[in-house]
This record gives C-alpha cells, structure tokens and sequence, in this order.
C-alpha cells in the first residue's frame, strides 16, 4: 500500500510539474484582430490557420469585413486590438483618434496595374492621349495614377480618364473592346486577363512608383497593420510577437503559393484557386517593419496628402504614428 501511495504521490507531481510547464508556454496575450477580405490579409492567413488550430503564441480572434469601414469603429470602440486597413485609412484613424492608433507593419505594397490588349502600351509615356478606365474619383488608386502621370511629366488635360463605379464593369468593358486602357487592381486584373488572353499587364504602378521616387524614397502602399496605442503600451512583448508571426505567416505565403491559395477561397478572399495562384504574386504580400515601414510609408502619405489632405485625415501623422520596436 505505501509503495502504491507513493507511486500516486508521484504520478501527482509529474502531472502538477507539466501543468507548470504548459503555463510556462501559454499564450501571452488575447489579441482581437479585424481584417479585410481582400489582398491586404493574404500574407495573415497562415497565421489564422495556426491561431485556429491553437498553434500561435499569441491567443487570437479574427473578426473579417468586407470593407474598412466595419472594422473602424470596432478599433475605435476599443473593440478590436488590431486591424488590417488601407495605408491612407490608418492616417485618417491617427488623426481622428488623436494619435491613439499607431502602425506596425506594412502588409501589402501596390496591387494596381495599367491593362490593355494594346501592345503598344509599355511605359507612362504611351498613355498621353490615351483614354484610362479606372475606379473610385477621389481614392487612392485615382491619386496614385495622378502622381505617376505627374511625375512623367503628363497633364492632367492629356489624358482622359473615365471612372466606373465597380472593377467588375471595368473588366466586362475591357472583354468587350481589349484595346481599351483600364487601372485595376488584382485579382481583378487576373480575371480580367483570364477571360480575355489579348489582354495583359503593361505597367505596374508598383515599378512605376518606385522608378519615380528613386533609391531611399517612399513606395507605393496598399495595406498597414495598424494597433491601438493603448493595448500596444500594455502588451508590447505581446506585438513584438505577433509581428515574428506575421512575418513568418507572410513567407509561407511567398513559398507555398498552392496551399495559400486554398487558403484564399476558405477565407473568401478570391473565389477560384487557380485565378488565386495566378493573382497572389501580383499582389506584393509583405511584412515591412520599422525604419524601412517608416520611409516607405510616410513618402507615400505625404504624396496622398499633397494631392488632397482629407485623404489623409486632414494632416500628416506625426512621428509617433510609426511603431519602430523597442
């Protein structure tokens, strides 16, 4: 009886010293995540496979939108930590907030492109007097082709551009008349060209901007990874780990391009693996932090802001809006 007493005894403290351990390795933190359906949560979505299967250091709740104006408010409510959002919204939140929202990381670099069945469109230079088909008057991919068109010189009254109100009309417009000119982002720009094999991509504003804007300036940006001040002065070894995450949820990405296409249909980003194959080295998924967040970032803001400071909230963020790490 004492032998088998001591053996429970044992088995008791075994079982009490795994318990310790598996608190030793829980998670740090109860992070409340929003994130678009769209190519800015792309390079997140290994990162949610892993949070679903409980294999994250960070413990993780991922809300998913449609668009940034169904997880702002959340963000400000205090109802999420963290969002992913367009680059100018993240200003636009700074400054509404009063500097209560800071940016972590750059998640997604351009996605938009010039397309066209015209051969003859190769540079900025062969859009004078063209027609450009394009979304949104007044929104950022409108600036940005503003900028470039600037930038090389073009005026505004040498170009005509036509604005649609959906990127899916845009592409209908381009399978009708190929030889047309249009500004899409992906994955329109891979279904566009999918159902039409005389399109194709001439210019990548990616490329363009960074031409324009030379070694050390800013790059053209789509999405920020943005957090609420407060939660990151409460939980910074907490950040400092979900950025080591997302950066690692970021390479699977650039090397497991079929799985992450799977991933893209479950999350209902892009509906189709294959146009998601084709789309997602397009869409320039990345996880830039720090100084390097901070030059690419604050040049393309500033360029937004010139164009028209309500883009950008009404002012330029301060330095504080850039979480360069401890």
């Amino acid at each position: 009886m004492k032998i088998r007493r001591k053996t429970q005894i044992l088995g008791l403290l075994i079982a009490g010293m795994l318990l310790l351990g598996g608190c030793g390795g829980s998670k740090t933190a109860d992070f409340k995540v929003g994130a678009l359906k769209g190519p800015t949560t792309i390079g997140l979505l290994k990162l949610m496979e892993k949070a679903e299967n409980n294999e994250t250091e960070n413990t993780y709740t991922f809300t998913m939108a449609v668009g940034a104006d169904e997880l702002t408010p959340l963000l400000v409510q205090g109802e999420l930590d963290m969002a992913l959002v367009p680059a100018n919204v993240a200003a636009v939140l700074y400054n509404k907030t009063q500097g209560g929202i800071c940016v972590v990381d750059i998640n997604t670099l351009g996605v938009l492109y010039i397309v066209s069945g015209d051969g003859g469109i190769g540079t900025f230079e062969d859009l004078r007097g063209k027609t450009i088909y394009l979304t949104g008057r007044g929104t950022t991919p409108d600036y940005a082709l503003q900028y470039l068109l600037s930038a090389n010189g073009i005026d505004s009254d040498e170009v005509t551009l036509e604005y649609r109100s959906e990127a899916t009309e845009i592409a209908a417009l381009l399978a009708e008349n190929p030889s047309d000119i249009a500004l899409l982002p992906q994955p329109f720009v891979t279904v566009a060209c999918a159902q039409n094999d005389q399109l194709a991509i001439r210019i990548s504003l990616t490329e363009e901007w960074e031409r324009v804007q030379g070694e050390g300036g800013s790059r053209l940006v789509t999405g920020v990874t943005v957090v609420r001040r407060e939660f990151l002065e409460e939980n910074p070894e907490a950040v400092a780990l979900f950025l080591k995450e997302h950066e690692e949820s970021t390479k699977y990405t650039e090397t497991n391009l079929d799985e992450t296409a799977v991933l893209c249909v479950g999350a209902e980003i892009i509906a189709n693996e294959n146009v998601a194959k084709k789309a997602i080295p397009y869409c320039n998924i990345t996880c830039i932090t720090g100084e390097e967040m901070k030059q690419a970032l604050s040049g393309y803001l500033n360029v937004l802001y010139e164009l028209n400071p309500e883009s950008v909230g009404g002012g330029l963020p301060g330095d504080d809006f850039y979480y360069l790490g401890k």
